[in-house]
């Protein structure tokens, strides 16, 4: 292999080992919410752990953020607690920035 093929390579498995990275943060992110939002709406032990897995499958349904964003919002309305989507995102910021260091094992 040429030096170009081997930087190549090593910048695609970087990019590879990034991607990788980043998905296990966004779920571990979107867990991490979930329990945020079980704890507001009252949930605790099983059920907590089964809705905040709700929350991170709801980040399938569309590309982005958007779709568990929705669903968190929804939940919390229908059970009366009035959040905006402005103070949800803060907490998906927060939660990311603390996913991505258990991540990356910092």
């Amino acid at each position: 292999m040429t030096t170009f093929d081997d930087r190549n390579k090593k910048f695609e498995n970087k990019f590879a080992h990034d991607e990788e990275l980043n998905f296990k943060a966004n779920a571990l992110r979107n867990k991490m919410l979930g329990h945020w939002a079980a704890e507001k709406i009252g949930l605790a032990g099983v059920d907590a752990e089964q809705y905040s897995q709700e929350v991170a499958l709801a980040d399938f349904e569309k590309a982005g953020d958007e779709d568990v964003l929705d669903k968190v919002l929804k939940d919390l309305n229908n059970r009366g607690i009035a959040i905006t989507p402005s103070e949800v995102r803060v907490e998906m910021e927060r939660l990311m920035q603390a996913a991505r260091k258990q991540v990356m094992g910092e």
